[in-house]
């Protein structure tokens, strides 16, 4: 696949997926989500499949790429790719499991933002702040979502304007999914100037509880009991940090509840930049490195820090029968759930 030399150079991520679009035995599907143009590129969002494909089939979608500056989740799950299909050559267990789960792979869905090194899409939207959803109450000046300007950061996109091609596209294949899937997680991921790694879940919009938020207690102790050395995850709601308008899966999460087949489990996962740059804080200095690892040992460490959780999200989908609530014990986790985080 021809790319320009700017492409080539200041977008190794996409670069990587097209080498892999070249072999003839590539073990997953490939859809172009949709193609972003800038100057005389145009970049595609590509979603790998692998699995099962009836559409009734458990369904983990794994994202990132959201904001174009924090290259670290997208590379995150090109690595997680990489590992899943050279275990495809040998692992019969990995072969028996997508027997029974779908994967969705969206590595990079704001090409342009990461080849320009910045934050928003080519309009200046980021698209974390673009849907049409509202805040309730206060939410932080600027960091919660603007429409002042296309110029400064979280800036929304102008009011009575559809959402931007890259949000529609996620959204489109969101809403596919979870109208078939009888259980569905997506995993977006991303990198904050945080002092540790979350996984924050619904809502951002308002401190109140989401639908399903016995479910997601019961996944969380699932986890804390599958894998109790992995306590640097704090799992919590997104509202308990901040409140925004505009989140993306806020508004795919409430836009499904009334269309879905089964249980919908969107997650965010938000690596802590400030432990990589505390240990290195010449990285400040570098425009990519208040988000990402700039060390290449941490940057490793990094991309098989999470390895563990996208393979237990794997699992616990593929399996949800046996962890998740049935409906005469799902007020009870909803309590639970209730008291241990509002």
């Amino acid at each position: 696949m021809i790319r320009s030399d700017r492409v080539l150079k200041g977008l190794p991520e996409l670069y990587q997926m097209d080498r892999w679009l070249e072999q003839d035995n590539l073990p997953a599907k490939v859809h172009t989500l949709a193609a972003v143009e800038t100057g005389k590129d145009c970049l595609p969002l590509y979603c790998f499949e692998l699995g099962n494909p009836d559409p009734a089939t458990p369904t983990v979608i794994f994202s990132g790429g959201v904001h174009g500056v924090e290259r670290i989740g997208t590379q995150v799950i090109l690595a997680y790719m990489n590992t899943l299909f050279n275990r495809l050559d040998w692992d019969e267990s990995l072969d028996s499991l997508l027997q029974r789960v779908r994967i969705l792979f969206v590595p990079l869905i704001n090409p342009v933002g990461m080849l320009k090194r910045r934050r928003s899409n080519i309009n200046g939207v980021d698209l974390m702040r673009n849907a049409p959803i509202d805040a309730t109450g206060k939410v932080p000046l600027f960091l919660g979502g603007h429409r002042i300007s296309r110029h400064l950061p979280w800036y929304r996109g102008k009011r009575d304007e559809p959402p931007e091609s890259e949000f529609c596209a996620i959204q489109r294949l969101v809403e596919s999914v979870v109208a078939e899937a009888q259980f569905t997680i997506s995993l977006d991921c991303h990198s904050g100037f945080g002092h540790r790694d979350q996984v924050w879940f619904p809502y951002a919009y308002t401190p109140d509880p989401f639908d399903d938020i016995g479910e997601m207690f019961a996944l969380r102790m699932l986890f804390r009991r599958t894998h109790p050395s992995y306590s640097f995850y704090l799992i919590e709601p997104q509202s308990r940090n901040y409140t925004t308008h505009g989140d993306m899966w806020d508004y795919l999460y409430r836009n499904t509840l009334a269309r879905r087949k089964g249980v919908y489990l969107p997650l965010t996962l938000e690596m802590g930049s400030w432990l990589w740059v505390k240990k290195n804080p010449l990285q400040l200095f570098n425009a990519l490195g208040v988000f990402n690892p700039v060390l290449p040992h941490r940057h490793e460490r990094v991309l098989r820090r999470h390895q563990c959780l996208m393979e237990f999200l794997l699992r616990a989908s593929a399996n949800f029968s046996n962890w998740l609530p049935g409906h005469s014990d799902r007020r009870e986790w909803m309590h639970q759930a209730i008291d241990y985080w509002y």
